[in-house]
C-alpha cells in the first residue's frame, strides 16, 4: 500500500519548501492548488480535511454532481483550470470562485454578465501544440483591458501550460516568459507548474503551482 495523502502532501511542501529556499522565496506566496478533476467528492473532504483549500477542477459539468458535497466547505474556493466553452460560462460563473482558463474577449464578458464577483485568470499560449488553448501573446493587451473593464470580474493572474516533458528544465523558458508578460501588464498572479515541475515554476515565480498526481495518485479515468 503507498503513502496516505498526509504523507503525499507533506512530500509536496517540502519540494516547495525547498524550492523557495533555492530562490529566495517566501512559502506563503504560493497557493497549492490540488487538482481534483476526475476524483470524487469524497476526495475534496480528505483533502480539505488534510489542510488544503483550493481546488482545480476541469470541467464545469463533473463539478457540478461534486458541488453540493463541497460547496459548504468553509473557506474552500474552487478553480476552473480546464478549457471553458462560452455555451457553459453562465454555469462556470455561478459555481467557481476563480476561472483560470479565460483566452477571449467574448468568454470574459459572458463571465462578467450573470453579475456575481469572479476572480479570472488569462490563458496564455505560449507552446506551439495545436492542442494547447489560451490567448495568443499578440492578443493579450486586448484580453487584459477588456477584462479590466468587466465590472464583475478581477483580473488575478496569467496562467500557461508549457509542451509535455518529463525534463521539468524543458518549462523553464515557458514560465519565465509568463512571468515577463505579467510584468509588462501590472499582473501579479502566475499559475504555472504541475507536479512533474512544480520546482522550475517556483523559482520563474509561480504564485499557484496546479498539483493533482503527487498529491493524489494517477487518475484512472474521467468522473
Amino acid at each position: 500500500m503507498g503513502p496516505g495523502l498526509s504523507e503525499r502532501l507533506a512530500a509536496v511542501e517540502e519540494r516547495i519548501h525547498v524550492a523557495c529556499a533555492r530562490s529566495g522565496r517566501r512559502r506563503e506566496e504560493i497557493t497549492l492548488l490540488a487538482v481534483t478533476k476526475t476524483f470524487p467528492a469524497e476526495v475534496i473532504l480528505e483533502a480539505y480535511a488534510a489542510g488544503l483549500r483550493e481546488f482545480g477542477e476541469n470541467y464545469v459539468q463533473e463539478f457540478e454532481r461534486k458541488a453540493p458535497q463541497v460547496r459548504q466547505l468553509e473557506g474552500a474556493r474552487f478553480h476552473l483550470i480546464g478549457h471553458l466553452q462560452s455555451n457553459k460560462s453562465r454555469r462556470a460563473a455561478e459555481l467557481f470562485d476563480v476561472v483560470q482558463t479565460v483566452d477571449t474577449v467574448k468568454l470574459a464578458r459572458r463571465l462578467d454578465a450573470p453579475g456575481r464577483a469572479l476572480e479570472v485568470m488569462i490563458e496564455v499560449k505560449l507552446s506551439p501544440e495545436e492542442a494547447k488553448a489560451g490567448c495568443a501573446v499578440e492578443e493579450l493587451p486586448a484580453l487584459v483591458e477588456a477584462i479590466r473593464a468587466c465590472p464583475n470580474l478581477r483580473l488575478a493572474g496569467l496562467m500557461t501550460m508549457p509542451p509535455w516533458s518529463e525534463d521539468a528544465e524543458r518549462s523553464r523558458p515557458c514560465f519565465r516568459r509568463l512571468r515577463e508578460l505579467a510584468r509588462a501588464h501590472g499582473i501579479a498572479g502566475l499559475s504555472m507548474g504541475m507536479s512533474h515541475d512544480l520546482e522550475v515554476a517556483v523559482e520563474e515565480g509561480a504564485t499557484v503551482v496546479r498539483v493533482g498526481t503527487a498529491l493524489f495518485g494517477e487518475r484512472t479515468r474521467r468522473d
